[in-house]
């Protein structure tokens, strides 16, 4: 376990940072509480502004994300980024938009770097200068109210850059939005396929944090276990109604994801993300999809192994809001999210057998992080392989 990783598992405060958090109807009634102008950079897609905002002529400096890519932010991005929004140009940072916009937001909050690659291998310092105000649109990253930003960086292995990529979470209080506010309205334009696989990581965030072997604490136990039921109640309501279904949810799934937000916040995500890191960084496949992929199998690793203690709890907890019987809860829970979005075999986003050693490789050498977090311990390099392969 490298120093991070021991220094995270030894906090034993509670809830290290909650941002002020507001719930709100509209972009106007935001405008007004915020007083918003000209030195506010609002970060956003164009898809967003046009519907939601454009009407209220409210003068901040408006930036899509599209100037700079779609995909989740990379190393380059960060850097086109910051050349079009010049640091002196504005006193505050309103990101209004899914997981990726609220990584790129937290970074403008901070002191810029003299190498985006650096600060996410923490040779460089994080030093939070200016307010962000975070208005997600998706209901699933929870970033909104995270300590931490994640960038698709240049790989390493003992400080050698392997010319491969991977994911990295930049881990600091500094970046932890200022303030959130809901909008649950601004979710309700998603399509579904990023509609439910947002939902589906608010679930494994929610799932990590409660299955938490050293982190967990009163506090991000009572966030994550809200969480859960109010998205396993939602993802019922879907698999037996429809997509359709959904529209009538939208703040539940809005509150539930911040909620398991907070609860990632302090007791961290684990096996899940650190095995969805590679996979998604690699072959661009979208977090919450890259998650989802491998998370079935990786709790039917858990069952295997530990089929009692907390994960019995969280088995109780299923069986509750389903129905179905406890021992047949991780069965159940992934033939519900099958019936909710078809799970594809890794293979399809361009995965090769070759990856099933690198990958967990790289899993091991980068992700000490969340693999120190895992359910199951110790997580070995030979069990991240058989969850590839049995994914493949």
């Amino acid at each position: 376990m490298d120093e991070f990783s021991k220094a995270l598992q030894a906090d034993k405060r509670e809830i290290i940072t909650i941002p002020t958090i507001y719930k709100m109807s509209d972009f106007g009634q935001l405008a007004a509480e915020f007083n918003l102008g000209e030195r506010d950079v609002v970060l956003t897609n164009e898809f967003i502004y046009k519907p939601f905002m454009e009407e209220y002529n409210i003068p901040c400096q408006y930036v899509f994300q599209e100037k700079f890519g779609l995909l989740e932010p990379s190393e380059e991005m960060i850097n086109i980024m910051y050349d079009a929004i010049p640091y002196d140009s504005y006193d505050r940072v309103i990101a209004i938009g899914g997981g990726a916009i609220m990584d790129l937001c937290k970074l403008l909050g901070c002191k810029r770097p003299a190498s985006i690659h650096e600060m996410y291998f923490k040779r460089e310092p994080v030093i939070h200068e200016k307010e962000v105000i975070a208005i997600p649109t998706t209901c699933g990253t929870g970033s909104e109210v995270t300590n931490i930003s994640v960038c698709i960086v240049k790989d390493e292995k003992d400080g050698v850059l392997t010319g491969g990529e991977t994911k990295l979470g930049l881990v600091s209080d500094d970046i932890t939005p200022n303030k959130v506010v809901l909008i649950p309205k601004f979710i309700s334009t998603l399509p579904y396929r990023p509609f439910i696989t947002s939902v589906i990581d608010a679930l494994i965030h929610a799932t990590e944090s409660f299955l938490s072997p050293s982190r967990k604490t009163i506090t991000s136990e009572m966030y994550s276990k809200r969480a859960m039921e109010i998205i396993l109640e939602g993802l019922r309501l879907i698999a037996e109604e429809g997509q359709e279904a959904r529209l009538n949810y939208l703040d539940e799934f809005s509150t539930a994801s911040y909620l398991a937000g907070i609860a990632f916040l302090k007791a961290g995500c684990g096996t899940v993300h650190a095995m969805s890191f590679p996979l998604g960084g690699t072959y661009h496949v979208p977090h919450g999809e890259s998650n989802y992929a491998l998370f079935g199998k990786i709790m039917e690793i858990y069952n295997e192994y530990n089929p009692n203690g907390e994960l019995l709890r969280f088995k109780e907890l299923v069986a509750s809001i389903t129905g179905c019987e406890v021992e047949k809860a991780i069965d159940y829970l992934n033939e519900m999210l099958e019936k909710v979005y078809h799970l594809k075999p890794i293979h399809e986003y361009g995965f090769k057998e070759s990856d099933i050693v690198d990958f967990a490789e790289s899993v091991e050498a980068n992700q000490q992080r969340l693999i120190t977090n895992s359910y199951v311990q110790p997580w070995t390099k030979e069990l991240s392989q058989r969850v590839y392969r049995e994914c493949f």
